[in-house]
């Protein structure tokens, strides 16, 4: 976290320089219309908020759980309305493909008769999401503008395995379909001279707990399971 500080902060030292040597200005009337369309794509980070189970019989078999972040890849289309001269109302349906890996810790009495239980789980999904976002626009700098965003998103996991309700097979892990994220981050708009480019860092926090209550020891580990996933994604409108 702290290098993504760092290199926020060295972008927009940079892209003021450079800004600062010229004094024409590209698509000067761009951020005048009311309503304009895009694409977002991006690279995204995803793991589980999550507590370990409250249930003393698991606690004395699994010491602990964790999870870690892995890669994702997520693309939306882009529809910004324009509110006032620093406001933007922005929507982005989109397509999110996450993974999500969940570290398990088991007790060595436990695994000396249950050898065959894995260490780590990795659970994948596939999000059809309408994210809706505000934009509150800095005054522009030549041919540069940085921007807060702040918002939510509803996805449907499409490759969720929720509707498997005999579940017997202990390597699945089930998720409820719908998420509710909050959104917040920040951008950099570059206007070039035909398109406006636009660097985000964003991190979305899942208010839904998407744990689907199964009898196996993977899923009884955890009392719950939230989204957190960070997203850097570049728009090009």
């Amino acid at each position: 976290m702290k290098r993504l500080v760092l290199f926020i902060v060295a972008l927009s030292s940079l892209s003021l320089s450079l800004q600062g040597q010229t004094r024409a200005s590209n698509l000067g009337s761009f951020d005048n219309r009311k309503l304009h369309w895009g694409i977002q794509v991006g690279y995204t980070r995803s793991k589980f908020d999550l507590h370990f189970s409250e249930n003393d019989t698991l606690r004395q078999n699994i010491q602990g759980v964790t999870s870690y972040y892995c890669p994702g890849f997520h693309i939306n289309v882009i529809g910004d309305l324009r509110l006032g001269d620093h406001l933007n109302l922005r929507l982005l349906p989109g397509i999110t493909l996450i993974s999500r890996d969940i570290s398990y810790s088991w007790s060595e009495a436990y695994t000396s008769t249950h050898w065959k239980y894995d260490l780590r789980r990795t659970v994948e999904s596939v999000y059809a999401e309408v994210p809706l976002e505000l934009k509150f626009r800095a005054k522009r700098y030549t041919n540069f503008r940085p921007y807060l965003i702040t918002g939510g998103s509803w996805g449907f996991d499409v490759a969720s395995l929720f509707k498997n309700k005999n579940n017997n097979d202990e390597s699945i892990i089930r998720l409820n379909q719908i998420d509710l994220r909050y959104t917040a981050g920040v951008g950099f708009d570059f206007f070039l001279r035909y398109v406006k480019f636009a660097i985000e860092f964003k991190m979305a926090f899942g208010l839904t707990d998407l744990k689907v209550q199964d009898d196996d020891f993977y899923t009884q580990s955890t009392k719950d399971l939230h989204s957190r996933t960070f997203m850097l994604s570049f728009t090009f409108e």
